[in-house]
């Protein structure tokens, strides 16, 4: 067993009611989307954790990203590419759009968002899991080289990194932007989960486990935890 291991296993993974952000974001997911549905997955590029729950949840499970590697996708119905501002499907066509650590990517957010209020039907419903801006992790990520990203997550070498721009990063941003975009927020949480990145040293885990257990202490400090959870609504008519 490495350290990273056991120091998962003895602080965070033998805790009980412990689950990891995946979980909860897959949680939220199901209490929000009604099975069988049709579901757009934004960016899932190759494939992963959220688009293989997704596609439980689906009758239909289309990816659009603008990434060619989306192709390689097995849980997918469908795989469509993105040209950055318009999506290829028509109007009130699905139940739900799905969107996992893609936000922090997006150049025009309120843009993004009046799309996907055009595609989902009337009642549909958009979920996000995304980095709060305001979480160290967020603004060292705007500082540091993404090499040194890759080291603290202990990725392969190889790993992408896509550039990030924290547009609609703060629980403050995102209210006002679906607001804008004609959605009702159904839930926005913040939660902090074990220190994913501080897995290349113990120094470094041991520290960001502290901030970990300070800012999920007391509900005064929820604004600093690192990522957003939410669902919001397009509402019908």
């Amino acid at each position: 067993m490495t350290w990273q291991q056991d120091y998962l296993r003895r602080f965070y993974l033998g805790r009980p009611g412990w689950r990891n952000g995946t979980e909860e974001f897959h949680e939220m997911c199901q209490r929000f989307i009604t099975s069988p549905a049709r579901i757009l997955e934004i960016g899932p590029s190759s494939g992963g954790q959220t688009s293989g729950f997704l596609a439980g949840l689906a009758s239909e499970l289309v990816g659009l990203d603008v990434d060619d590697d989306v192709q390689k996708n097995p849980h997918l119905t469908r795989a469509l590419k993105y040209d950055g501002t318009h999506f290829p499907v028509d109007d009130a066509s699905f139940d739900a759009v799905v969107l996992d650590y893609v936000l922090e990517h997006v150049e025009d957010p309120p843009a993004l968002f009046r799309e996907i209020h055009r595609v989902l039907r009337p009642g549909g419903t958009v979920l996000f899991r995304t980095p709060n801006a305001r979480h160290y992790v967020s603004v060292l990520g705007r500082i540091l080289p993404d090499r040194l990203s890759v080291w603290a997550r202990r990725h392969p070498e190889d790993h992408r990194v896509y550039p990030r721009h924290f547009r609609c990063n703060t629980a403050r941003a995102c209210r006002r932007v679906l607001g804008d975009a004609g959605f009702r927020i159904e839930t926005l949480r913040l939660i902090e989960k074990e220190p994913s990145y501080g897995m290349g040293s113990r120094i470094l885990f041991l520290l960001m486990m502290a901030y970990e257990r300070a800012v999920n202490s007391t509900a005064w400090l929820a604004g600093w935890r690192a990522n957003l959870l939410v669902a919001a609504r397009k509402p019908e008519p």
